[in-house]
């Protein structure tokens, strides 16, 4: 999930169903108390014990206080904020502060519990109200809550057989517990404001959920919610019930978990990633035993888990699972899931009628990425053989145990920068628990949307202590070897350094895993009502560059494909799809000139992006100026702002918009053939794969996988989803055009391009892509040179000899060590001279020369004059001394 500028983002308009309408649907069970005036906006914040921050300015006319039930008041005087509250708020800096009068802090915890307002009145005339306002709360109940309630274990937690389940509720009038349909009363700790309730070991497996009596400000009453647990272990089916469960408990647990070998850790440097969805994956496998569902990965013989195994035995060392936890978005049981009503595959390839028939349904199909969080730490139930009860727990370890055997670790992409919902919607969960809190509040007291959806506030205690405990169970219960943060940037940097520090803390002997093997990157980006640091010091590129957390790096993505995402014409050209030296006639690609310059600007940028994109990587640029990485410009931004290899994560593409084969299909010329693209695809993938640092790429980009053209499948359903692990079956190109919803401006290039034969591979387009791929990718991983673990080892192993003003557009030529490495993007054969090298012995690498790829085997050394020849649209390794 990306955000708009020069990067790739789900749109706020297209995903902006996943919110369900937010507050606008009632709750199941919410009963009215004592209503209060509405109060349109949240604009003054409490943010400790003392303090609240509030826009209205206080004069000799004028008296501020917190009214709160009943009408009574906290009194409150002007007084100026400390550094230290300023660095902890940022955004409040500048702003109005209040003292709370000392004789009222003690009546703070009751008046958190009801209707609360900030009120500016007339000195002279108390009835005279000139504001008000209502307050946010969230500083204030860190202040009271946070030091005990951190060290709160939280959710159900057995000891022996015994469960005690605990909520943090510090707002709540009272909770209660919800069991198997009785009423059972629950104690709160005033000091962590915890609620807790322990019971026999009859409680086990039994469905329950939290009736919590709070005031509810999206509604300005005081509402009875029955909710779900936000630490829930287990769930009913769809979510309606948790389970008091035990991980721990051995009926969970498949055979050989206990003793389950994992593939050896190698450095997050050298992890070498496939993304892949779970229902994409094997949902048209039609040699797999369980299409759609965890238990694939255990189909030892069927030909994705055959695919994946070829992989990891090539040296790919992940796979990145798109989201696996209960995500709102889709019926888990299969019966309830509704299926297009069309016979999608008789329809004409650029027929509008396939994206039509299969919108009716995407709401209530099986189909969705779910980056739509409901509970953060049970797995997703549509995924399971049966969603009702024990059986996703278990079969997710199955799958981790399945890809584990095919010699893969397990990445997680997790989602705790937003929620499908807030306020009083029956999707949601934490906010129907404590009003206010665990969201992200605009000044206005409107909950944060930038990231699509109802933003969640990491920055805040309770929050950020949910983030690190579900990590860790993920870690520890389901031996998953990886995270991955969607939005990373949209968390405080102190909280993934948090979540850090608690993995490095689990140990074999102690947890049944070693947390310091356990990778974790993440979604940089500078965007929304967090940017540039406004609220907190970001988990974004720049702040975790030293951190060995790595951010994915947009600067040679954007420069390998040509344009952006939002381009109006898709058509804009890149390295590997033939700006200047193919062009495909499109203005937007400027002139000849104009070409000739963005193109060797873009080879600096792929430079860049090989060192593992390191600040202080210096090279001579393509106008013979020696900089450093940071000193390339990339959209008004540093290019280069990693401080070692494995900061920044190396992709050509992934999940969001257009695939690899589909973004080169809008670019290449019309008139290219499918051989031709399927080097483009190669040669594009080779910038990543053979970078320093991680790489990334999508599953089925080896194969050319096409998703029809669409640029935000996140709903699209099956048909523009699906993996066809068969060539027989195609790449998926040509099945119609794309939905309207993100794709209908694009629909007059995408038209002619669909029913366009050149376009369309067969299975020695696809075959023979994915094993020339899997020779690069084996080279990567046995070539020490490609491995380097400081910036020292980069600037002294790799250079780029024939940069300057008079290096070859199209043409990047990389010394390495002992190899020189080739990429030709352009169509045609090119030489190049590398004086240097001059009378050394160099031959291609053994792996190509004995490889699948029949045309790199043309690829020619002249050892006199030093000079490389290589073909088209090709990437050649040499090795020295060959």
């Amino acid at each position: 999930m990306k955000p708009p500028r020069a990067t790739l983002f789900r749109t706020a308009a297209a995903l902006a169903t996943l919110a369900l309408g937010a507050a606008a649907v009632p709750a199941v069970s919410q009963t009215a108390r004592a209503a209060a005036p509405a109060i349109e906006a949240a604009q003054a914040q409490w943010i400790d014990r003392a303090t609240v921050v509030w826009q209205a300015e206080h004069t000799a006319e004028t008296v501020e206080e917190l009214s709160y039930a009943d009408g009574r008041t906290l009194r409150l005087t002007p007084v100026a904020l400390t550094d230290a509250q300023k660095a902890a708020y940022p955004q409040l800096a500048g702003r109005p502060a209040y003292r709370l009068d000392p004789r009222d802090r003690d009546k703070a915890a009751i008046a958190l519990r009801g209707p609360l307002a900030a009120v500016q009145r007339a000195a002279d005339d108390h009835d005279h109200v000139l504001h008000r306002t209502g307050v946010q709360i969230p500083g204030v109940l860190d202040d009271l809550y946070a030091d005990r309630a951190r060290s709160a274990r939280l959710g159900p937690v057995f000891h022996g057989a015994r469960p005690t389940l605990s909520v943090w509720a510090p707002t709540a009038r009272s909770v209660s517990l919800d069991l198997d349909g009785r009423t059972v009363a629950m104690r709160r700790d005033p000091g962590s404001g915890v609620w807790s309730v322990t019971g026999g070991s009859d409680w086990r497996d039994k469905p329950y959920r939290y009736r919590v009596e709070v005031w509810a400000p999206s509604v300005g009453k005081t509402v009875t919610n029955e909710v779900t647990d936000p630490y829930s272990t287990a769930l009913t089916a769809d979510s309606a019930r948790s389970l008091v469960t035990d991980l721990a408990d051995p009926r969970l647990a498949p055979a050989g978990w206990a003793s389950l070998k994992k593939p050896k850790a190698v450095p997050p440097r050298d992890a070498r990633i496939q993304e892949l969805q779970i229902r994409d994956f094997s949902i048209a496998d039609r040699t797999s035993a369980h299409p759609g569902q965890y238990l694939a990965f255990t189909d030892r013989d069927s030909d994705g888990m055959r695919h994946l195994g070829r992989l990891a035995r090539s040296g790919t060392s992940y796979v990145h699972l798109l989201p696996a936890f209960d995500f709102g978005t889709v019926p888990e049981r299969r019966s309830d899931q509704a299926r297009p009503g069309c016979d999608l595959a008789a329809l004409p390839a650029d027929s509008d009628r396939q994206q039509k028939c299969v919108a009716e349904t995407a709401a209530k199909d099986g189909f969705n990425w779910g980056y739509d969080p409901l509970h953060y730490t049970v797995p997703e139930g549509s995924y399971a053989s049966d969603p009702d009860g024990p059986a996703r727990t278990r079969e997710f370890r199955q799958m981790v145990q399945g890809l584990a055997h095919a010699g893969l670790r397990t990445v997680m992409d997790v989602v705790y920068n937003h929620t499908v919902a807030a306020g009083q919607d029956q999707k949601s969960v934490l906010d129907r628990i404590v009003p206010g809190y665990y969201q992200r509040l605009l000044d206005d007291g409107s909950v944060a949307t930038s990231t699509c959806c109802p933003g969640t506030a990491p920055e805040h205690a309770m929050m950020g202590k949910l983030v690190v405990d579900s990590i860790v169970t993920w870690a520890r219960q389901y031996k998953v070897d990886g995270f991955r943060f969607d939005l990373m940037g949209h968390h405080p940097k102190a909280n993934i350094l948090a979540v850090r520090k608690a993995l490095d803390a689990l140990t074999p002997a102690k947890d049944g895993v070693d947390g310091k093997s356990i990778i974790l990157y993440g979604e940089g980006w500078n965007f929304g009502e967090v940017a540039d640091d406004a609220r907190f010091v970001q988990a974004n590129q720049r702040n975790m560059a030293g951190t060995g957390i790595a951010t994915f790096s947009d600067r040679a993505r954007d420069a390998v494909r040509g344009g952006g995402p939002f381009d109006e014409d898709p058509r804009v050209q890149g390295f590997a799809s033939g700006l200047f030296t193919d062009p495909n006639g499109s203005p937007a690609n400027g002139s000849p000139d104009e070409q000739r310059a963005r193109l060797l600007h873009a080879q600096d940028l792929i430079k860049v992006g090989l060192s593992g994109n390191l600040a202080d990587y210096t090279f001579t640029d393509s106008g013979g100026r020696r900089v450093k990485g940071s000193e390339v410009d990339y959209n008004g931004s540093p290019a280069g702002y990693a401080a070692a290899p494995g900061d920044a994560l190396a992709y050509a593409d992934a999940h969001d918009n257009e695939t690899l084969y589909d973004a080169l299909a809008y670019k290449l010329p019309a008139a290219t053939s499918a051989a031709d693209r399927a080097r483009a695809q190669v040669l594009a993938l080779a910038t990543a794969t053979l970078s320093q640092g991680p790489a990334l790429s999508q599953a089925g980009t080896d194969l050319l996988r096409s998703k029809s053209l669409d640029r935000n499948s996140f709903d699209s359903g099956d048909w523009f989803n699906a993996i066809h692990w068969d060539c027989a079956s195609g790449n998926g190109f040509g099945r119609g055009l794309p939905p309207a919803a993100d794709n209908e401006p694009k629909w007059p290039y995408a038209k002619s391009l669909l029913t366009n034969a050149a376009a369309r591979p067969g299975c020695p387009e696809i075959t023979g892509a994915s094993a020339a791929y899997r020779d690069l990718l084996r080279i990567r991983t046995t070539e020490a040179a490609f491995s380097q673990g400081t910036a020292e080892g980069v600037q002294k192993a790799l250079s780029f000899p024939l940069s300057g003003s008079g290096e070859t557009p199209g043409v990047i030529t990389m010394r390495l060590g002992g190899l020189v490495v080739v990429f030709n993007a352009t169509p045609s054969r090119q030489s190049q001279t590398v004086p240097a090298v001059a009378g050394s012995r160099y031959a291609l690498h053994p792996v190509q020369a004995h490889g699948a790829d029949a045309t790199v085997k043309t690829a020619r050394y002249e050892r006199a004059s030093g000079t490389f020849t290589v073909p088209g649209r090709t990437v050649a390794v040499y090795a020295a001394g060959g």
